[in-house]
């Protein structure tokens, strides 16, 4: 049988070229710097690129301990890779576009939007499915970005100046871009990599800031700019003849709706493990998402008043225009005078002069109170110019303003809150005893008397404290917060506020508690129809028994009163046809708890449950999905991750968090952020169109029995005896607990144990020493027993991929199964002194990555390196440099480990562990 590659996804030839290009600006800016002795030490590899050629071997003897220019000048390299890397699918996508069509690409609006159309999907359908779709990404800064933010500004140079050389053809613009890119390349070689200080929230906040102000508004305008495209074609041309100037390009009206892009941010608010995040803080973050949002805005309607200036006699304003003009000059007085006295001649000039008076930092005392109102206002303004016959400009230059406005509002992202349930455990029982209750205990109480007093509370019309009182740490923490949030809602309303999330939520309690806090803070408030707290409880469910349990915890939150009153006085503020309750759904600690299968089924199960609890009681669930940056945090092909979601629980909306790497990678640039964008917007409609159940029941039961046997054998990993000392002698555990790439500390309570330990560092040590063992572990040995008992396994197998669930799964566990080296492991797990516990552990771990790929390669009929050819292609040519950088860490991990603290060598050897570490990760392009 002759076993097809899987066909490529970069363009090989562009990637050749711009690598051959950036290794020259490389060896040039060294040669310039002085640094000639480096150049023998970058792992020139423009030659590995193609599978054949896989750049060495990574099962050959340790090697020498490398020097510290060695380690930079792979790193550099490894970045300089990725960037070409970028460039080359980028093209790939661009190329199959136009050889096949807008519908060639998987996951974006042409292939969603040409699926739907050939499934006979209408129009008006069409545009309703587009008018409710919804996708929040919420950007997190979580300590899995190893690097500094200067680094990434380069990178995001480095990627600029790839795309215009594409495009360049003179010869002195080809000059002019090298010498760019060679001075990018210098201050990459001349950066330090390490993050020396660890980062502070403010330092975060502005990398967040910064983001959201200067790429996502125009990757938002692009991401619209392909969604018209892609709509004019597929939906409004088709079925029309080929001559039809909506297919070619002559019209470029807007289609009937656009799906709603706005972004969410925990970075201020997030403080779950984090004593960093105060009140202070979250009042600082408030104001500074504003600020920057209302500069935001000013800029966009400056230049939108560059752009019209269309001549009142050439083209004379509708008579509602005029009236508008003169009535809201009158109402700004001075201001407003000030603004019709410019642009003499200009009435539509004049209309965004008036919007630019209006806004809350302009000269008037009449700000608008809301961006709702500001975006009413450029509705009426586009409605204007339609009616003078400008319809193209009214889209091309007023509807990015309005999109802005929509999105970005006055607050730029929303903050939410989140905190751990024990933290308002805690909080409540210092709140009970200062009101002469008995709650010292209300952790240990029984759920029934929990709910009992928290009722009580309730009830009551008096506050347990006074506000100006201090009845604990805790309680004082998660007061102060929230009166945060309340103060910022009588100021400002709630547009800006996200939801109140309850970290590891394991009981209806849980929820409550949070009511009883936000009532104590002055969040909750009357209306006509009883108290409500106007911002959403959220609830996380993180471990596999929470996420199993979480269909009777929804059941008695949505049941409640309080929760009945708040969420329908939530849709009539958003406008929804139906009260809608966010859920949370985690990824990381289900996965750490229970293994890559059944995380990622207990996931899929309880949003399946939840969506029907919510339907029983007419609340559609908005899930919010805490999605990491790698595959065993629940990363993956954004395009594959939407497609597997369980049907009928999308219902437009998707809310996902964005964290660490992942948002320099993902988001990193422009074009990048407009393509995560359409591929999450894109992916949403499809999944919310999809009607039918996500697989039979017997598919079902199969799958339940697979995430039952897998978690049995991964728990029989982590249980076994040695396996703690193992870990954190085999990974450089200890050397991540000690870097400062990010502002929350490593543990949440500092208890040195794995329940403790965060999911992103357990995650950060593995891929470390190349075990990934978080990415696959337990499914070879599920599939094992299943087949021992009987099972009909192969049935399931056979859906591997129409079965959208199981087809995300089995391709992430192939993707970290190659990147996983079981030679590296070897040597990694030299460092375990104790050889019993290393040998015992070590034979389970390549016995069941052997009997894993095995696995694999009967599901995918034939060698993962030819049938999954792409994830191969992209870890050839980084082989051998990082067999060099393994072996390097090793022996620093030795030699750091056997010298004293107090040793003045101990601290050197740790900087330059980071920077090992740092090379590693840019290599791997992965941290936790």
């Amino acid at each position: 049988m002759v076993v097809v590659p899987a066909p490529p996804t970069l363009d090989l030839e562009l990637l050749d070229r711009d690598l051959a290009f950036l290794e020259e600006c490389l060896r040039v800016a060294l040669v310039e710097g002085g640094d000639v002795d480096v150049v023998d030490l970058v792992p020139w590899g423009g030659a590995a690129l193609r599978p054949d050629r896989d750049g060495g071997d990574s099962d050959r003897a340790a090697v020498a301990e490398l020097d510290d220019a060695d380690v930079r000048a792979s790193s550099i390299w490894f970045q300089l890779l990725r960037q070409a890397e970028i460039h080359a699918g980028a093209s790939h996508r661009a190329r199959t576009e136009d050889q096949q069509g807008l519908d060639g690409v998987s996951g974006t609006w042409g292939r969603i939007l040409g699926d739907l159309v050939a499934d006979g999907a209408d129009p008006d359908r069409l545009a309703a499915l587009v008018a409710g779709v919804r996708i929040e990404p919420v950007f997190t800064a979580h300590p899995t970005e190893a690097k500094r933010a200067t680094v990434v500004e380069q990178q995001r140079l480095l990627a600029a100046l790839l795309l215009e050389r594409g495009r360049s053809t003179m010869a002195a613009d080809l000059d002019d871009e090298r010498q760019r890119a060679t001075v990018a390349v210098q201050r990459l070689w001349t950066t330090g990599s390490v993050i020396i200080e660890r980062p502070t929230v403010a330092t975060e906040r502005r990398r967040i800031i910064d983001l959201l102000v200067e790429v996502l508004p125009p990757a938002v305008d692009r991401h619209d700019r392909r969604f018209r495209r892609a709509w004019q074609t597929l939906v409004e041309g088709a079925g029309e003849g080929a001559g039809d100037d909506r297919t070619a390009g002559g019209s470029i009206t807007g289609p009937p709706a656009w799906p709603a892009i706005i972004f969410g941010t925990w970075v201020g608010g997030d403080r779950d493990g984090h004593p960093f995040v105060t009140a202070e803080v979250t009042e600082q973050t408030l104001g500074e998402l504003r600020t920057a949002a209302i500069g935001l805005q000013r800029a966009r309607l400056d230049h939108l008043a560059r752009l019209l200036s269309p001549s009142t006699h050439l083209c004379p304003p509708p008579a509602a225009m005029d009236e508008w003009i003169a009535a809201t000059a009158a109402e700004l007085g001075d201001a407003g005078a000030a603004a019709t006295a410019r642009n003499d001649g200009e009435k539509f000039r004049q209309v965004v002069n008036l919007l630019l008076a209006r806004l809350p930092d302009g000269p008037t005392d009449r700000p608008y109170a809301t961006a709702a109102e500001l975006a009413d206002d450029v509705v009426r303004l586009r409605g204007w110019l339609a009616e003078c016959g400008l319809a193209s400009m009214a889209e091309v230059d007023v509807v990015p303003v309005l999109r802005s406005v929509q999105t970005f509002g006055f607050h730029l992202a929303t903050l939410d809150i989140r905190q751990n349930s024990t933290v308002h455990d805690r909080a409540i029982s210092q709140l009970l005893v200062a009101a002469g209750l008995d709650g010292a205990d209300f952790a240990e109480w029984a759920e029934e008397q929990r709910i009992a007093a928290l009722e009580d509370v309730l009830a009551s019309p008096r506050p347990l404290a006074r506000a100006d009182a201090s009845v604990g740490d805790d309680a004082d923490r998660v007061l102060s917060a929230l009166r945060v949030f309340a103060a910022h809602a009588r100021d400002h309303g709630v547009a800006g506020l996200g939801g109140l999330i309850v970290s590891m939520t394991r009981s209806p309690s849980d929820l409550l508690a949070v009511q009883v806090l936000a009532r104590e803070a002055g969040l909750v408030v009357d209306t006509d129809d009883g108290p409500i707290c106007p911002l959403p409880v959220v609830p996380l469910f993180e471990t596999i028994d929470d996420l199993r349990g979480s269909p009777a915890v929804l059941r008695a939150h949505l049941e409640h009163p309080l929760t009945r009153r708040t969420l329908a006085w939530r849709r009539e503020l958003e406008g929804t046809a139906e009260p809608i309750q966010q859920v949370m759904v985690g990824y990381s600690d289900s996965n750490k708890d229970g293994g890559i299968a059944a995380s990622l089924w207990s996931v899929h199960r309880a949003q399946d449950e939840l969506a029907a609890a919510g339907r029983e009681l007419g609340v559609r669930v908005r899930f919010f999905h805490g999605r990491g940056g790698t595959i065993s945090r629940g990363s993956g092909p954004t395009h594959r991750f939407s497609r597997a979601l369980p049907a009928g629980s999308v219902g437009g909306d998707l809310r996902l968090t964005e964290q660490g790497e992942t948002i320099s990678q993902t988001y990193g640039d422009e074009a990048r952020a407009a393509l995560q964008l359409e591929l999450l917007a894109a992916g949403t409609a499809g999944a919310t169109a999809r009607s039918e159940r996500d697989g039979v029941d017997t598919w079902r039961s199969l799958m339940d029995v697979l995430a039952t046997e897998s978690r049995a054998a991964y728990r029989e990993l982590v249980e076994a005896d040695g396996f703690i000392s193992f870990f954190r002698t085999a990974t450089p555990i200890d050397v991540l607990e000690q870097s400062s790439i990010g502002s929350r500390p490593a543990r949440r309570s500092g208890k040195a144990t794995l329940a403790d330990l965060r999911a992103i560092p357990w995650v950060f040590a593995w891929s470390q020493a190349r075990f990934y063992l978080s990415g696959w572990y337990g499914l070879g040995s599920g599939i094992e027993r299943m087949r021992a008992a009987g099972h009909d396994v192969d049935t399931l197998l056979a859906r591997a991929f129409d079965w959208p669930p199981l087809h995300y799964l089995l391709s992430n566990v192939a993707t970290s199964v190659a990147s996983a080296d079981p030679a590296v492991m070897r040597r990694y797990a030299e460092l375990v002194d104790d050889e019993a516990a290393r040998t015992r552990i070590l034979d389970l771990v390549l016995a069941e990555h052997l009997r894993t790929e095995e696995m694999l390669e009967g599901v995918y009929g034939g060698p993962l390196a030819v049938r999954r050819a792409n994830v191969h292609r992209r870890l050839a040519p980084r082989r051998e440099p990082l067999a060099r950088l393994h072996g390097h860490q090793i022996a620093l991990l030795r030699q750091w480990r056997e010298t004293p603290a107090e040793d003045p060598a101990h601290e050197q050897l740790l900087r330059r562990l980071l920077l090992s570490v740092n090379a590693i990760a840019g290599g791997l392009g992965t941290t936790g």
